[in-house]
């Protein structure tokens, strides 16, 4: 009797699992409407309908530098029917914040990934440089005379700054926006920035803002002639990327029928000409593959934050 009373739950589960999703499923986003992250959540939840045969909505919580969101999935039950988009946020939230109620590494089940997007380092014109050895040689030789721009302390285009400071030995001040800052950088108020290559590929494109180099592992399709930053500073990389998690304690079978689901959409679906747009492109991971990847990315940027003593004000 009691190998029955044993195999019972666990038939149960199974068949629960099979049945996912009986009900709506809801994909918590830490930030507002429009951002990337919210439009890889929204292209990915018009696809997973035709998938696994039921409503996946979009719920925009943004608040806490996204440790809103964060909380509210750790602490919900662990059913597969509350997802949340794992931003590179998180990775530095892990460092900047002592008082969190939540451990992403701990609270949270890695499904899949998402997309990854990289930056880029503009100039204003008033920089009398036109290639990154000659910023960099320029940088040097005046030592804190360039104003930075980012979204922020602690943010992906500020960590991205100090990782390049680094590395390059050279130095900036960081003036952190809350707002808009574009109109500072055209206007030469701050005289650089790194920065989403959506948000300034027309400026690139009209001639109002000089790329000079690009974050990610390569060269960028929409910025053919710019290079990737490692081709002069070996080794330098830095992305913006989002994938999927649920609550830790999801059964193993929901976990891998969202993550087929997902990789399923990403690769067989319009979802890469669409992040294109943005500057983007789909970044297709097993669960173990991303979990790998957030701890990477969560222990990278804690030594960055530390070297830099970036600290939350």
């Amino acid at each position: 009797m009691s190998s029955i009373a044993v195999a019972m739950p666990m038939v149960a589960r199974t068949a629960w699992a099979l049945d996912y999703p009986s009900r709506p499923v809801h994909i918590i986003v830490g930030f507002p409407a429009g951002t990337v992250t919210d439009v890889t959540a929204r292209l990915v939840a018009q696809e997973l309908p035709a998938r696994l045969g039921n409503t996946f909505f979009v719920d925009n919580k943004p608040g806490a530098a996204a440790n809103l969101a964060a909380s509210l999935v750790a602490h919900s039950p662990p059913d597969g029917y509350t997802l949340l988009v794992v931003s590179s946020n998180y990775a530095t939230n892990a460092s900047l914040y002592t008082d969190l109620d939540y451990d992403l590494r701990r609270d949270i089940a890695f499904v899949s990934g998402g997309m990854r997007s990289a930056t880029v380092l503009v100039t204003n014109l008033t920089v009398p440089v036109r290639t990154l050895p000659e910023f960099i040689a320029y940088a040097k030789a005046n030592p804190a005379k360039l104003n930075y721009a980012s979204t922020g302390i602690g943010s992906a285009t500020h960590v991205a700054c100090e990782l390049f400071k680094m590395m390059t030995g050279v130095n900036f001040v960081h003036v952190p926006y809350h707002t808009n800052f574009l109109p500072d950088l055209l206007a030469d108020q701050v005289q650089l920035t790194f920065i989403p290559i959506a948000a300034v590929l027309q400026q690139i494109r009209d001639g109002k803002l000089r790329a000079l180099g690009v974050t990610g592992n390569g060269r960028s399709a929409v910025l053919p002639d710019v290079p990737a930053i490692k081709e002069v500073v070996p080794d330098y990389e830095a992305y913006i990327w989002n994938g999927f998690g649920t609550p830790t304690g999801t059964d193993a079978q929901i976990v891998a029928k969202l993550n087929q689901a997902i990789n399923d959409a990403l690769v067989n679906s319009s979802i890469a000409a669409k992040l294109a747009e943005e500057g983007a492109e789909p970044v297709v991971m097993s669960p173990s593959e991303f979990g790998a990847f957030v701890d990477a990315e969560t222990d990278k940027w804690a030594k960055v934050i530390r070297a830099a003593n970036i600290k939350i004000e």
